[in-house]
């Protein structure tokens, strides 16, 4: 039974120190992806998948792009672990085998328990979803083998999304209308989280992580990632350093999982 809720709002954090960074920045842009079958057993009927941090067939948490052709839909099926998803281009469907179509547009959010018996639908010309697990690997069994791992599943439509204004905090002095919508998590020292962030074409500025884990994936508009002065569209990636300079090429929303608070750092 899938559940559809409003997501709970918490602030955006804006601050004008800087704070170092102890790694260089992993830049990956979605041209330069590799892909492969997401479910090597089904061939060319399977989707294509390309790994953006770690790697999905081994331990460990990872994040990649799944590509379905027009008019997928797979059989029913489970998965070993959990996984969240955020739909970047096209329409998915992700639920029930019995439940009505509810196709998710570019910005929708799901979950999906480890375990639960579903199926995966795409029907435009160009469906790609961002998949994130925390531990692997992830792999495909069939429904016959479905448990229940006590999770529950949850599909948020992008227009269910709810957005903190940047003008809502009283000590923000920014010009733009920076905007945050939490999905899942705790934004404490230590404990992850994830969140998508909306940034105004014209924007300049850093974002940065009070915590030694950051992922960053543009799920729509266009970036300039300016110190390696390299666009990132759609589908592209970056993270490992606390701080990263962009530009706001076009109007933007960013996905970002850390283990701290996120805060953004407009140029003066």
């Amino acid at each position: 039974m899938v559940n559809r809720c409003k997501l709970i709002l918490v602030g955006l954090f804006l601050f004008n120190s800087h704070i170092a960074s102890s790694k260089e920045p992993d830049i990956r842009a979605i041209e330069q992806l590799q892909w492969t079958p997401l479910n090597p057993l089904r061939g060319d009927a399977s989707p294509r998948a390309a790994d953006l941090w770690g790697n999905r067939q081994k331990g460990g948490a990872t994040g990649f792009l799944v590509k379905f052709k027009p008019g997928f839909t797979s059989p029913p099926h489970i998965h070993n672990v959990s996984y969240r998803g955020i739909v970047i281009k096209g329409l998915v469907h992700n639920d029930d085998p019995e439940a009505r179509d509810m196709w998710l547009s570019v910005g929708s959010f799901w979950t999906q328990p480890a375990g639960d018996a579903h199926i995966t639908a795409a029907k435009d010309q160009v469906n790609i979803a961002y998949i994130e697990i925390d531990s692997g690997p992830y792999l495909v069994h069939p429904k016959e083998q479905a448990f229940d791992n006590g999770e529950q599943a949850m599909n948020v439509a992008s227009s269910n999304l709810v957005w903190l204004n940047a003008s809502d905090i009283k000590w923000t002095d920014t010009k733009y209308n920076v905007q945050r919508a939490f999905l899942w998590g705790d934004t404490s020292v230590g404990n992850l989280n994830g969140s998508l962030i909306k940034l105004p074409v014209g924007f300049s500025g850093k974002l940065v992580s009070e915590g030694d884990t950051f992922h960053a994936v543009v799920i729509s508009g266009q970036i300039r990632y300016e110190s390696q002065s390299v666009s990132l569209k759609v589908g592209s990636y970056f993270g490992q350093s606390k701080v990263h300079r962009v530009k706001v090429i076009q109007d933007t929303q960013i996905y970002i999982r850390t283990n701290s608070k996120i805060h953004i750092v407009e140029d003066k």
